[in-house]
């Protein structure tokens, strides 16, 4: 169902974004089947990197290449980042990995301090996705032909709720519809049940194993028929592919400073290439039990070359491949089914290729449940096309038989008295949901009661993940433990938590929603990001349109030459003097396109005009 004209009014089907840690990947349904979209280079992934050079902003591909180049100004991995606060020990550890500088903002937010065409700049974590998100837009849109509005976009299922609340707003200031926010693992059960719904006569337990670039997300679902319902969940949001590249990284740091007795930790730009040679070393051990890595130049003039063995590999990531196999134990837990019930394995997520991870999950499931022929990339997106077309009225019978059921990673509740945790809603409930608990004052002629909402396990309200205060007034004075509160938690299909407070008896009621202004935009920022991002876009298109006018002109100029090296072709169509005319004015173009990178628009275009009335009537005698 594509568009009918080249960026028409009419509205695409509505997409869905894979918003990736390393990479993404976006999907749109059509004819009655999913199709992956490729981006401009011809691939069905695309880098979640974003650099800001002096010419202007480059995203997906682009930025990638110039990661090695400009490792200061070239953002990655900021999905660690988004939804957290300056202060989490996790962001913590990974400030000291990247070259890029992020600094406290207000309130607590972490921003990434770039320098853009000259001047310093700061950005949020959701600012940098939504030019990620704008990328896999845009892709779609040049795919289709048209606008693109609605999307579904996912999200690790142990996402907090902060950390969807981000990635939704990333998507607004992306100019995206996002229709739904969905669990990574849910839409990769979604991917793999889809066309085998029909041969489910009974109930099948899928249990979906998503390691990824950053995250990690293990789920059991159960499929039955058109019914995917979620079980159990468990992961971690910090655990993944640049975890094992650390280690790697790490490793080779300390040898090189072994070997030669210097410190690279101080140069941005050899981390970063150093850093690009142990992720190629890491996939390239996917594949071979042994690999070289070598860095020309690394630092100072020397040359750094080493090996690397799987088996070294392994011993590096010893605990966090353990890790992987303990969640993966906790969610059959929560979920009170057998390991021995499991009947299909489903491998999502780059990481799961890696051998010794495969070798522990053949060692705890068997490996006939091991399902390897999803495609680990792009299974994500395809399930999120396939909700995508059900929540947009586009999708056949089939899809809109499926009926998705998730469930909260985390148990949600108020601090009491002596900072206990007391749980309103308990980790694994299927959302959508709406639960009530009743609370009362601790004082005598209380009028109001402040509660503090927490996410976590931890029986200690403080040791957990704090969400926000939402403050309920109205009460009548009355002595202590008279008073009565209904507090409600609402989680949406979303996954996102609105929390209210109702006074009991007195006549009077107040609802308040819970608010967390250190975690959460408001909307006077959106706005002011969605005006960024609108500037921004114009910037893009403007240097688009000067690398393509460029293009132009060099390949025309390249062909012409071709041409006029053919002396059998050539000589008897002009003479001698005005080939070689010719032939200086083409290198005269050439010369100047190599000191000119980006030229105006109008500079490429009038230099084209030129080489063309030379080359015009020659082209013109060949065609005779």
């Amino acid at each position: 169902m594509t568009c009918q004209s080249k960026m028409s009014d009419k509205l695409a089907p509505a997409i869905g974004i894979d918003l990736g840690t390393t990479y993404s990947c976006v999907a749109v349904w059509e004819d009655d089947h999913v199709e992956i979209i490729t981006n401009d280079q011809g691939n069905l992934t695309t880098p979640s990197y974003v650099s800001f050079t002096e010419k202007g902003r480059l995203v997906g591909e682009s930025a990638f290449n110039n990661a090695a180049m400009d490792p200061i100004n070239t953002i990655y991995g900021v999905k660690r980042l988004i939804g957290r606060r300056f202060s989490d020990p996790n962001v913590k550890e990974d400030i000291k990995l990247w070259p890029f500088i992020v600094v406290a903002g207000a309130k607590n937010r972490p921003k990434i301090v770039v320098n853009y065409k000259g001047e310093k700049k700061n950005f949020l974590a959701e600012e940098i996705s939504s030019m990620v998100l704008m990328k896999m837009k845009q892709i779609a849109e040049t795919y289709l032909g048209c606008a693109v509005e609605d999307a579904v976009v996912t999200v690790p299922a142990y996402f907090n709720d902060s950390q969807r609340r981000a990635t939704k707003d990333a998507g607004v200031i992306a100019g995206l519809n996002v229709k739904r926010i969905m669990d990574e693992p849910t839409a990769a059960a979604l991917a793999y049940g889809f066309h085998k719904i029909k041969d489910y006569s009974k109930p099948q337990n899928v249990f979906v194993f998503d390691l990824g670039g950053g995250t990690f997300d293990v789920s059991l679902v159960n499929i039955y028929g058109g019914y995917f319902e979620v079980k159990a969940t468990a992961g971690d949001t910090h655990l993944g592919g640049e975890d094992f590249d650390n280690r790697i990284f790490n490793y080779f740091v300390d040898e090189f400073k072994r070997k030669y007795k210097k410190d690279i930790r101080g140069n941005s730009r050899a981390l970063r290439r150093l850093r690009s040679a142990c992720e190629r070393a890491k996939r390239s051990l996917s594949t071979t039990s042994m690999t070289t890595i070598h860095v020309d130049c690394l630092y100072e003039g020397i040359d750094f070359s080493s090996t690397l063995s799987r088996t070294r590999f392994d011993e590096l990531n010893k605990d966090l491949f353990a890790k992987c196999i303990e969640f993966t134990d906790q969610c059959l837990k929560d979920a009170k089914v057998n390991k021995n019930d499991i009947d299909i394995v489903v491998l999502v997520g780059g990481s799961s290729r890696i051998p010794k991870v495969q070798q522990l999950l053949e060692e705890y499931f068997g490996d006939e449940k091991l399902h390897r022929n999803i495609n680990q990339d792009e299974a994500v997106a395809y399930g999120a096309a396939i909700l995508a077309a059900q929540l947009s009225g586009q999708a056949n019978d089939m899809v809109n038989k499926v009926v998705l059921t998730d469930v909260t990673p985390l148990s949600l509740g108020v601090d009491i008295t002596g900072d206990v945790m007391s749980i309103v809603v308990a980790r694994n409930t299927s959302v959508p949901t709406k639960k009530v608990k009743n609370f009362t004052t601790i004082k005598d002629d209380q009028t109001s009661v402040t509660f503090n909402v927490y996410e976590g396990e931890r029986f200690q309200a403080s040791k957990n993940h704090f969400l926000g205060m939402f403050n309920v007034s109205g009460l009548s004075p009355a002595p202590r433990g008279v008073p009565s509160i209904d507090v409600c938690f609402e989680i949406d299909a979303d996954g996102i938590l609105n929390v209210s407070g109702t006074v009991r008896g007195s006549g009077q009621t107040s609802k308040l929603t819970i608010t967390n202004e250190e975690s959460w935009l408001r909307k006077e920022e959106i706005d002011k990001m969605i005006e960024e991002a609108e500037k921004y876009k114009a910037e893009d298109e403007k240097h688009k349109r000067k690398v393509d006018a460029r293009r132009e002109l060099d390949d025309y100029a390249y062909e012409m030459s071709k041409i006029m090296r053919n002396q059998e072709l050539i000589l008897p169509l002009i003479p001698e003097g005005e080939k070689q005319r010719i032939e200086d004015e083409i290198c005269e173009v050439m010369n100047w396109l190599d000191l000119n990178k980006v030229p105006p628009v109008e500079a490429s275009n009038s230099k084209l005009l030129g080489l063309k009335e030379i080359c015009e009537p020659i082209v013109a005698k060949m065609k005779n």
